[in-house]
């Protein structure tokens, strides 16, 4: 059986406190009659319910030593919820208190109904709080904030990170420029048991390769010229986390034997030292190229790829995502024009455009070209003109002779495609694919869209 909840009655009248406990003999109810002994039992039980009395002692015919308690108790635990007992001509007081935070008031002499309703009321709002602040606390930050998609590759490779974020795993992120690479690296970081620990990225294409060595693994003091001290490297900077090594395929030879040294015995040496350091990292590598070939060429090696290749994730171009690059284009179009004053919107023929075009600098080519336009446009209206882009069509893919099959991906495509064209307003799609909106619905549950 479940233990009733406490409430603390504040009141100094005995028989008014006996008359307010028999009122409520389904709770464990603790009594207190002054602001000492109130806010004693408040520390001993902390109640989600009080009732009180604002005339207190030691000046019982005074409403301050209640005021003064009322104050005291939000201050200490502000989720409590404190009913407030006044005289009939106390209304005035009531109010006040309600405006300090009280939850509710009740004139004397009161109905036992009305007073369980209230307390029944205040300790349902009690119990909603608290679980919304456990899911708050137990919820995982949203792991993919940032990334908008609702092409069902994409969707695929999101599934596919959040199941191996969980492991210790390797993980090898292949894509283009522009696709959003660091975006899943750090949705893999916040989706993992490491999430409380940092996420440190670096792109070893952009660190000369005298410098590289001594960014990852540190170096101590005096180990060369202008080593002024012992400074840590990235690997052991995120030792708790992930470390992130974008563009791996650029990593110079000379690392690549000491990297795969690391990743056997998850222990480094700095620059000038000899003391062997252990950390505990995760590794996530990214990069446009090809590592097979690079492997086939002698520039990247073989037992180093297959020490970063645990998990392989293959990540969609933009143009072979459909229907993301309008509705990317929408997203960054609201962004960058809340950043001009206002808000920006697209005309039908730049959503156009922009699904018409073949983005070869993915997103990060669609973001810099809706910040450009938003900057450019006459007005809030940003039209294909303002783009500036040159239309080409995308090149068919192969097709499956499945007539139903066709069928079923060509509306898919459609649909997916018109909810992206009006930034996911079933109505406007509907009347767009010249269906009713009941129709879409159905479509879009049979089509296992949401």
């Amino acid at each position: 059986m479940d233990k009733p909840q406490t409430l603390l009655v504040v009141e100094d009248d005995p028989a008014l406190q006996k008359q307010i406990k028999w009122s409520l003999d389904r709770f464990e109810v603790v009594t207190a009659t002054d602001r000492e002994s109130a806010l004693v039992q408040m520390r001993r039980h902390a109640p989600a319910v009080v009732t009180m009395d604002l005339g207190l002692p030691p000046d019982a015919d005074s409403v301050s030593e209640g005021f003064a308690l009322l104050e005291q108790i939000l201050a200490d635990q502000p989720d409590t919820k404190v009913i407030v007992l006044t005289g009939q001509n106390g209304q005035d007081n009531a109010l006040r208190a309600v405006a300090l935070g009280a939850y509710d008031f009740l004139a004397k002499p009161f109905e036992p109904e009305a007073l369980n309703l209230i307390v029944e009321r205040a300790l349902r709002l009690a119990e909603l709080q608290a679980e919304n602040r456990r899911l708050r606390e137990i919820q995982p930050p949203d792991a993919f904030l940032g990334l908008i998609t609702r092409d069902p590759g994409m969707l695929r490779v999101c599934r596919t990170v959040e199941k191996v974020a969980n492991s210790n795993a390797t993980v090898l992120l292949l894509g283009e420029s522009g696709t959003g690479k660091e975006v899943l690296a750090r949705g893999l970081h916040q989706a993992s048991p490491r999430a409380k620990g940092r996420f440190v990225a670096i792109n070893c294409a952009a660190i000369p390769d005298n410098l590289l060595e001594s960014e990852l693994f540190g170096y101590e003091k005096g180990a060369f010229t202008g080593a002024a001290k012992t400074t840590p490297g990235k690997i052991e900077s995120a030792h708790g986390g992930t470390l992130m090594l974008d563009e791996i395929g650029d990593l110079p030879h000379s690392l690549q034997a000491k990297l795969l040294r690391f990743l056997q015995e998850r222990v480094i040496e700095r620059l000038g030292g000899r003391q062997e350091i252990p950390v505990d990292v995760r590794i996530c590598c990214a990069t446009h190229q090809d590592l097979k070939r690079l492997i086939g060429e002698g520039r990247f090696r073989e037992d180093l790829y297959y020490r970063l290749a645990e998990i392989v994730i293959d990540i969609p171009p933009l143009r072979d995502r459909v229907g993301d690059a309008a509705l990317l284009a929408h997203a960054f179009a609201r962004k960058f024009g809340q950043e001009q004053g206002g808000a920006c919107l697209l005309s039908s023929d730049a959503v156009r455009a922009i699904e018409s075009h073949l983005w070869p600098g993915n997103i990060r080519e669609l973001e810099n070209c809706l910040k450009r336009a938003c900057i450019m446009a006459d007005g809030k209206q940003i039209t294909a003109q303002d783009l500036g882009l040159n239309p080409s069509d995308p090149p068919d893919p192969d097709r499956t002779l499945d007539l139903r099959q066709v069928r079923d991906e060509a509306e898919k495509k459609a649909v997916i495609a018109a909810l992206a064209r009006v930034n996911g307003n079933v109505l406007k799609a509907a009347e767009l694919l010249g269906v009713s909106r009941p129709t879409l619905y159905d479509l879009m549950y049979r089509l296992g869209l949401k």
